[in-house]
């Protein structure tokens, strides 16, 4: 099977891109190829104007258990700091379109920096996530440490990194890590019924929308309000903005553009 294989691309509804990792003989390992195809994908959805939110999991027994361990052995000190590997996390970051995870089973090491990508979550009862990495003498590399205690808090993120040790689902939407629990097996359909309700918004104002939330990671708290406003007042002058507005007042659905 090559990259592309590994990749499942679907549209199963108006507006909601499904894409599937499949790798089942490597519990979907996350290898560069498969992360740089991701990337691919969701730099695709983004400019398909016919696509409005994405949706990505793996199968009913597992999210994506980690790296690629035969990649990772060959791996030494003198690789590049911003490889190949580092552009795909950095492409897949940069996905302007909600992104939301729908998660079952293992969601472990670059799995579940995967899911710390995505702007919502739905897993499964039984899932389970983890930053085992130390058991391989390394360390997370693409948020276990950086993004991690920034969702769940210091002591959570110490906890999983430094023992390695699991958190099931309940645990994970506790701290924040996921979004909302679902019955197991019933993540998938969570996750598309939310994708639906997103792709009935209006299109540019979901983007501006998530780049804001997600500049809480980074701004202090005045520059990100003028961030918001600045955000805010470009929003007025889009077709959009007035397509909803007179929805609203004629009592009817609005049919956006995006413009």
């Amino acid at each position: 099977m090559t990259a592309k294989d590994h990749l499942l691309i679907e549209t199963p509804s108006d507006g909601v891109r499904l894409l599937r990792l499949n790798r089942p003989d490597r519990r979907n390992a996350l290898a560069t190829p498969l992360l740089s195809r991701l990337a691919r994908a969701l730099e695709e959805a983004a400019l398909d104007e016919t696509i409005r939110v994405v949706v990505l999991t793996g199968d009913g027994t597992v999210f994506a258990a980690g790296a690629d361990i035969r990649e990772l052995a060959a791996s030494g000190p003198d690789d590049a700091p911003h490889g190949p590997r580092q552009e795909a996390w950095d492409r897949i970051r940069d996905c302007p379109k909600p992104l939301i995870a729908a998660v079952e089973g293992w969601c472990l090491g670059a799995g579940c920096e995967l899911l710390m990508c995505c702007d919502l979550s739905v897993a499964g009862e039984g899932a389970r996530f983890g930053q085992p990495e130390s058991s391989l003498g390394i360390m997370p590399g693409a948020g276990g440490t950086a993004t991690l205690p920034r969702l769940v808090g210091r002591q959570l993120a110490m906890r999983m990194v430094l023992t390695g040790e699991m958190i099931d689902t309940a645990r994970a939407v506790e701290a924040g890590l996921v979004g909302e629990a679902v019955p197991a097996g019933q993540a998938l359909d969570r996750a598309l019924d939310l994708a639906r309700t997103i792709a009935g918004r209006a299109p540019v104002a979901l983007r501006m929308a998530k780049a804001s939330v997600r500049a809480a990671f980074d701004l202090p708290h005045g520059d990100h309000l003028l961030f918001e406003r600045r955000r805010f007042l470009s929003l007025l002058g889009t077709g959009d903005k007035q397509e909803g507005v007179a929805a609203f007042l004629e009592k009817r659905k609005p049919v956006w553009q995006g413009r």
